[in-house]
Formats: C-alpha cells, structure tokens, sequence
C-alpha cells in the first residue's frame, strides 16, 4: 500500500454523518458513550477511577472567604527525628509530618490539598521526590530518601488548597467544553466557521459527526449553514471560559495559595553521612511509592531498570540512532524533543514540508548515518493553531501505520491538552493507544516503544482552570496504570521535573531536556550486559 493510498484510507476513517437538532446527550457524560468499552476495559476504567479518587473536598461558603481555606505561610513542616542514634546515612529514609492552618491559624481538619515535597542540594545539584500521603484530617506526610552525602534540605510546596480542588472538579463535571475549539468550513469563495468539540450540548443546529471510525474517538461541530460537513478545511483552538463563581478566583493566587512553599517548624534539613556497612542501597522496586530516580551533579540516574547513560555529544547521539527510524507523536513537550535532535545533530537536516511552524508535521534526515526522524501531533482536542483537517491523526491510527521492528522507535506524549475534560475522556483515549501498541508490538516485537509522561508547569488562574498541576497528576496516574505490564519505557518527566532546582515550566528548560533525552537514548541504545 502506498503512502498516499494510506492516507485516502485514513480519511475516509471519519464519519461525517449529520446529526439531526437536539440528537445529543444532554448529560456531560454521555459524550463517552459514543465509544463503547469491553467488559474489560469498563472495569479497567472504574477501578482507575477508583485508584484516583480524590479525598472529599469542602464545599465552598457564600460568599467566598479565604479565612478558613488552607494557608501555606501559616502552615508548617516537621522532620520528624531519627530512631537509634539520631544520625542519617545515605540509605535511610527521612519522614517528614506536614500539618495545615487555614488563613486564622487554626488547624485544617480535613484533606485534599495538593502538596509537592522534594529533597534537595543546590550545590551537590542533586534531588528527589517524595509521595505526599494525605491522613485526611489536615496533616499529611511523606518519606524522602536520602541518596547522596552531604546536606539535604526539605521543601514542601502547596500547589492547590483543597478550596480549589472543589472548583476544579466542579469545572471538569459540569464544564467540560470550556475550552472552544473552531473549525474553518470553505467550498469555492464561500467559508464559514462553526463551533467544535468532543461533545456539543444541544442546540437547534445540526451537527457534524467526525467521529473516528477505527478508534472510535468523539469530534463534532455544527454543521455549517450553508456547507457541506466534508467541505472542513482546519481545527483550532477559539477561547477558554473560565466558568468561575464568585470570588473563586482568590483561591487562585500565585505567592498566596497557589504554587507557595510551606515553612519548617524547626531545621528544614538534615546532614547525610555515608552509607552504613552492610545497610543495602536504595531500589524504587523496594517500595511500590518510591521514587524511580534522582539527579545528582546535575544528572538523573535511576534507581532500577535501565542504566542512565551521558550522550554529551552530537557524534554519540549519531552513533545511537545510527540506522533508526524515530517516530515522535503527541503534544508540544513532544515536538519539544524533535527540535532538541534538530538543534544538537548538525548532520540531522529538517526537510521542509512547508508545515505551520508549532504544529508539523515535520520530518529530518541524516543520509551518511541512515538516520529518519518524525514528528506528528495528535488528534483531538488539541489547543493548536490551525491545524489542516488532513494532519489531524490519531496516534493510534499513526502506530496501525509503522512496520516497526529492531530499527524503529515510537515515541509518543498525550497529556497537556486533556485536562479540562473528565477523566473517563483520557482513559478511553489511553486505552485505544494501547490496544494499538499491543498490535505493533504482536507484529513487530523489537520495535522500541517510550512514553513520555507529564510534567508539573507554571500555573496562572487562566492555566489552573485547564492544566492545573492537580489535573495532570491524576491523568499521569492513570497513564503510568495503563500501560504497566507492556513491553514499553517511560520517561518520567514528573519526577525529572518536580525534583530538579529550575522553576515548573510546560516546556521545561534545557538542562532538564538534556536529562529526558540521555533517559531516552539509554533506552534505544541500552548497556549490553556481559
């Protein structure tokens, strides 16, 4: 089959049905149902939803006051001290107890705050995450391993207050389309833009179904007045409503609630002495919520698996992906990637598709090392520039595509733009993705298959209410869940983001990059053992 032919068999994987006014599910829900599950996979998906599960979080007064919300510069940490002679040696693990107070000063007596905790050493450039266990009545703790000499310092952050965590899953319950997306409609000189989404709440316009034939994802629009549904030209991103009650917004503050540290009530570290004689090393496989590794001097090494290697040079990363197909699929952390190689191999060349500059598709070749590297960005909901109807794919379908084998990577990342909708929404889309990597792994079995997780970012109001941090730690739960078992390496930018010094960023900074890309390329080219 040629690549043309695949294409004009992929667009006609779309069902471009009308459907009659008033034909959608009034329940936000319902939309899901368009897709329907194995019995399986249904109970797959209510036992991830029920291992996320947030604790109950308080309704909100009326008005809004940030009096009794929970106050992180009048809460406090505690390390908690030493058994036996009081000192730490590399190998021990430090608990930590975390008690939250309300804007009053009273205790907090319930939980659902969303904390992060991290043990660090500027100097040492060394740190690692901690899982923060909720006691669901306003303390909390988390035990952080001490795996480097030297001091190692404390920080525990509130991310979200458990005020705002009522608000965010209000949004995501009652408001799962506030994001707008738009599509372009144009025959001849006649164009018209219409309204766009997973699901649209009834009107006495008709629809246009886009659903996806083979994967069975949900897309609709309203059916142009004056045009025919296949007369689509592009998908984009229109505006987001943030659908806020009053006040709400105050439990949204950067410095105040939102992103702040919470202050030790007595040392905020401790000092690490060397291992002690016959005390084992630390293994995240020795504890199900440890972490899966840590940097030190600057460099992440992991605690189990696959050893992490330095490709410091370009002649190094060449020899790795020397004869290699490398398909990159998702969202902009993805294509992140790609322009990492494009920028660190001189010999890598970008040919030019003419494709718009954030979107792609994009593809680059290195002809003396045989090397082919892709990037393609998923379907949708995808909050890009206008993307042409023809380039929107689905990464399942992409993967149904590669021949795959011994000289072929897949690497993909779906996480950023899925947070605005119910989690059911992600779980079903993982899923397809699965049952695709499963295919390609039956047919070709060496092939490579990485997936890169999510990551914490920098958070305003506008970006809370679509991509808090709150709603990417529990699609990245559910990622990590889906995919256990298969023959497939995860990157986990959570932890290489969270433990590293540089501020939170979507699209984190260069030193991290160089981390998640060293963590990959140990994948492809991994440490022959004997």
């Amino acid at each position: 089959m040629t690549l043309r032919d695949r294409k004009v068999q992929f667009q006609k994987k779309e069902n471009l049905t009308i459907i009659p006014p008033r034909a959608v599910p009034k329940k936000h829900h319902d939309f899901w149902t368009f897709q329907s599950l194995s019995p399986k996979e249904d109970l797959e998906e209510k036992l991830l939803l029920e291992s996320i599960a947030w604790p109950e979080t308080p309704p909100l007064p009326t008005p809004l006051s940030l009096t009794k919300t929970s106050c992180p510069a009048k809460s406090t940490f505690t390390i908690l001290p030493q058994s036996g002679d009081g000192q730490w040696h590399v190998g021990d693990k430090l608990k930590v107890l975390i008690k939250m107070y309300d804007f009053q000063g009273s205790p907090k007596k319930s939980g659902g705050d969303v904390l992060f905790a991290r043990l660090h050493n500027p100097t040492l450039g060394a740190g690692v995450v901690g899982k923060v266990e909720d006691h669901l009545n306003g303390t909390y703790s988390t035990v952080l391993s001490l795996l480097w000499e030297g001091s190692a310092w404390v920080e525990v952050t509130l991310v979200h207050p458990s005020e705002a965590v009522t608000v965010l899953h209000r949004l995501n319950s009652e408001k799962p389309d506030r994001v707008y997306f738009q599509s372009l409609f144009r025959s001849g000189s006649v164009s018209e833009t219409t309204i766009c989404n997973v699901f649209l709440r009834s009107t006495e316009q008709p629809l246009c179904n886009y659903t996806d034939l083979h994967t069975g994802e949900p897309w609709f629009c309203f059916k142009p007045k004056n045009l025919n549904c296949d007369t689509r030209i592009n998908h984009f991103r229109r505006e987001v409503k943030q659908n806020l009650k009053s006040n709400e917004e105050k439990l949204f503050q950067a410095g105040v609630n939102m992103k702040v540290s919470i202050p030790a009530s007595g040392p905020a570290g401790v000092t690490v002495l060397p291992r002690q004689k016959g005390q084992a090393a630390v293994k995240s496989s020795s504890v199900e919520s440890g972490p899966s590794g840590y940097y030190y001097q600057g460099a992440w090494q992991t605690l189990s698996g696959t050893k992490v290697q330095q490709f410091n040079t370009s002649s190094a990363i060449t020899q790795c992906l020397k004869g290699k197909v490398v398909h990159l699929y998702g969202d902009s952390t993805i294509r992140q990637w790609f322009q990492y190689f494009n920028g660190a191999l001189p010999d890598l060349k970008e040919f030019d598709l003419h494709s718009p500059k954030g979107v792609g598709p994009f593809m680059a070749m290195d002809f003396a090392n045989n090397i082919l590297m892709t990037f393609r960005c998923h379907g949708p909901p995808i909050r890009f520039l206008p993307v042409p109807i023809n380039e929107l794919r689905y990464i399942a379908n992409e993967l149904d595509n590669v021949i795959g084998g011994t000289n072929t990577v897949v690497i993909f990342g779906i996480w950023a733009h899925f947070g605005s909708f119910p989690v059911e929404g992600y779980i079903r889309r993982l899923q397809s993705i699965r049952r695709a990597v499963v295919r390609l792994l039956d047919r070709s079995p060496g092939t490579v298959v990485i997936i890169r997780t999510a990551n914490p970012r920098a958070l305003t109001l506008d970006v809370s209410l679509t991509n808090s941090d709150w709603y990417s730690l529990q699609n990245d739960k559910v990622l990590r869940a889906i995919f256990k078992g298969l023959n497939v390496h995860l990157v986990d930018a959570w932890e290489m983001v969270l433990a590293h010094h540089l501020p939170h960023n979507l699209h984190p900074q260069p030193p991290i990059i160089k981390n998640m890309i060293n963590v990959l390329l140990s994948y492809i080219c991994p440490i022959k053992s004997g």
